[in-house]
Parts: C-alpha cells; structure tokens; sequence
C-alpha cells in the first residue's frame, strides 16, 4: 500500500508532488531544493550552506519515514554547475561517511526556483510508517 510521507522538517512541495512516497519499505524522496523549511524562502548564501540544507531536508524526510541516512540506497543530484562538484562532494561526504549510497550528478540548464542544486533519493526503511 502507498503511504505519502510529509514533515513540516523538510519544505513544503511547490507543486503537486509529495515529499516521499513509501511502498513496501522503498521510499522515494522528491527532488530536494535549498528551501528554509520554516519560512520557505531559498537559502542564497553560500553553495555549501545550499548542500547542507538539501541534505538536511532529505535526512529529516527519511527520519520520519522511520529511517536515517545510511537507509539511503541512491541519490541523483542535479548541479546548474558541474564545476563546483568538488565543494559538493565535501559537504556530502560529511553526511554519508561510510558506505554512500550510489549516485548520480548531472549538470542541468535551470532547476525549480533558478537554484544552483536539487537532490531526489531512494531509501530503503524497515516498513512504511
């Protein structure tokens, strides 16, 4: 059976999707922009603070799925600029430090709301809350 998964932890969508979606144990998370969950307002400061806000929304999406990061079984990120893949890469690393997920990084044209960033994720939970 489906189950929409929604945190007031993670940004509300701005279009007609969920946050995730759970069946069977799977959960399928929505591409993730930076948006300040509390006022949802684009995090415009640095590219790392950016990454940090991506990340944080897809840990708190998978928590309250009953899950954690290392749940995480593949991410696809979206970069308007492939050449900051390294700044990328070290504030991810800080978020999976042992076993990371598979991955996909693609370079894109524009993304929702011209931000520089999006991450979408799959994990794997023990059983769909």
């Amino acid at each position: 059976m489906k189950k929409v998964i929604y945190t007031d932890k993670a940004p509300k969508p701005i279009g007609p999707y969920s946050q995730a979606v759970c069946i069977d144990g799977w959960l399928f998370i929505s591409g993730q922009i930076p948006l300040d969950p509390s006022t949802g307002n684009i995090i415009t400061s640095s590219f790392e603070k950016q990454v940090e806000r991506v990340l944080e929304s897809l840990k708190a999406i998978v928590e309250y799925a009953g899950g954690s990061v290392s749940s995480i079984v593949k991410t696809t990120i979206f970069l308007r600029d492939i050449s900051m893949l390294p700044v990328f890469n070290e504030v991810y690393s800080k978020y999976f430090k042992e076993e990371p997920p598979a991955r996909s990084v693609v370079e894109v044209k524009n993304l929702p709301r011209n931000t520089d960033i999006m991450i979408e994720a799959v994990a794997k939970i023990n059983k769909c809350p």
